[in-house]
């Protein structure tokens, strides 16, 4: 069976009665290039948005370049502070202004950047880029540490020789599997992943959403999956939620969108997405 025939993950049977992160009428705002002294021209990135993801779901985020979706991740990982609205934390507001509660979502949520080729230190090794969260959290020692590498080497499919080399002397698929170990070491609740599979070829895009799938299904993971292409979100997620010009125009189960959407920007994505999971022509290792 091809990576492109692979059964597409099921819903979860297990979600947490309480969200681990919820966002609630959470706005963005940024102040744009050339607007006057006092009027100054306001970017609304995110508009209004309600959004929670819990574990052991999938929540896919879609809508074309430029919708907000990406400052929605920032938001989500703590990397920006939204104007205004609430995040909560397991139930709790998070403002992160404590280290210790910036170390405790630190450790329970993590994020995936889209391209593995800028996200990766180019002059660590595989295992350096692994045991530094480790390190930089205070989790083990040694030796405890140079068995998680080699444990999350094996859990994203990659032999114990990879942690010796690299990023530059790997594959583009096999890097982006080393960023979603790191993102894992610190066993998170929620994985954050923005846009993971755009930088890769189409047989190697449909491995690692097989992977990022089973991962899921394996560790009851929460997984908020960011991307342009409604194809690849439908493939992986449970939820969907489409973004338009700031805000959630639609969301629903993946069948629902698909076969019943209300919205008329949705119907436009829909109309506009080429299947890219089918018939992979590439074969680059991944």
């Amino acid at each position: 069976m091809s990576p492109a025939q692979h059964v597409a993950p099921q819903p979860a049977v297990s979600t947490t009665s309480t969200p681990v992160l919820e966002l609630k009428d959470l706005h963005v705002h940024h102040r744009a290039r050339g607007g006057k002294l006092f009027k100054p021209t306001i970017v609304r990135a995110v508009d209004g948005v309600d959004f929670s993801v819990s574990r052991g779901e999938t929540v896919g985020i879609v809508g074309e370049s430029g919708c907000g979706k990406s400052t929605l991740a920032s938001v989500l990982v703590g990397l920006q502070a939204p104007t205004s609205g609430t995040r909560l934390f397991n139930g709790a507001e998070y403002t992160g202004r404590t280290a210790a509660q910036r170390k405790e979502f630190g450790r329970a949520v993590s994020i995936v950047f889209q391209d593995p080729s800028t996200a990766l230190n180019p002059r660590m090794t595989v295992h350096d880029i692994l045991t530094d969260p480790l390190i930089i959290h205070g989790v083990g020692d040694t030796a405890s540490r140079d068995a998680r590498v080699y444990e999350l080497l094996e859990v994203v499919g990659l032999p114990r020789s990879a942690a010796e080399v690299t990023p530059g002397q790997i594959s583009g698929g096999q890097r982006q599997r080393v960023a979603i170990a790191r993102a894992l070491a610190l066993e998170p609740e929620v994985i954050v992943a923005d846009e993971p599979t755009s930088a890769l070829d189409v047989s190697v895009r449909a491995q690692v959403l097989n992977l990022l799938g089973d991962l899921k299904e394996q560790l009851n993971l929460g997984m908020v999956f960011i991307s342009h292409d409604i194809q690849t979100v439908r493939y992986i997620s449970d939820r969907i939620c489409v973004m338009n010009a700031g805000r959630i125009v639609e969301e629903g189960s993946a069948a629902q969108v698909f076969d019943s959407p209300s919205n008329d920007y949705t119907k436009t994505l829909l109309g506009a997405a080429p299947t890219l999971l089918e018939n992979p022509t590439t074969t680059e290792e991944a």
